[in-house]
């Protein structure tokens, strides 16, 4: 399999909750609701924040452009958890999101490969939400500091899958953890709009 096949068939498999993820529905999940710029900024940083100790802790158990790859992931994704607290006030770390407490059971160089393309995947969706919800709220300068976080999650799925290619993956172990990671994010999605009374099945 070529990287560029398996990231399409990546989106293809899970093209559902990739979708839904990447609606105005998401950012209410995300905030619980709440869909006023701190709850916005503060959903944004903790995404970010538990995503670089995942990394962390991925690359200190990788080696060598796998070890790269996450560790440098982790440090821009301390970058983005900055740029969101920088925005609003004072930072606290709330409670891990779903999909990084999945991803912190995944074992394997494939298998956390392919699940870390499921989460940029999904990641990118998300920051395309938070652009637009700062661009309604005329606040540009704000959407401009999110607009770049896309350019980071689409490196992290060409890097990724470029490095199943060069490491003869398993490309079907891969695919599995990138559709796994999906639906945690998906679930977790599914079941807070739920408990918020609003059907989460239709886009936004």
């Amino acid at each position: 399999m070529e990287p560029q096949e398996f990231v399409e068939t990546v989106r293809d498999e899970n093209a559902t909750p990739l979708s839904r993820l990447g609606s105005s529905k998401a950012l209410y999940a995300d905030t619980e609701g709440e869909m006023d710029e701190e709850s916005v900024l503060q959903s944004t940083a903790d995404r970010a924040h538990y995503a670089a100790e995942t990394f962390d802790e991925w690359a200190d158990e990788a080696e060598g452009d796998v070890a790269d790859l996450f560790a440098d992931a982790a440090a821009t994704e301390r970058d983005h958890a900055d740029a969101a607290a920088d925005e609003g006030d004072e930072y606290e770390p709330g409670e891990a999101p779903a999909v990084q407490e999945h991803l912190r059971t995944v074992d394997g160089t494939a298998e956390r490969l392919g699940a870390f393309v499921g989460w940029a995947l999904a990641a990118s969706n998300n920051a395309d939400q938070v652009v637009g919800f700062f661009v309604g709220q005329a606040s540009p300068r704000t959407a401009s500091t999110f607009r770049a976080f896309g350019d980071d999650y689409d490196g992290y799925v060409e890097r990724a899958s470029d490095l199943l290619a060069s490491a003869e993956g398993d490309w079907d172990a891969a695919l599995e953890a990138a559709g796994e990671a999906v639906e945690a994010d998906y679930d977790d999605y599914f079941e807070t709009l739920e408990s918020l009374g609003v059907n989460p099945k239709p886009v936004c």
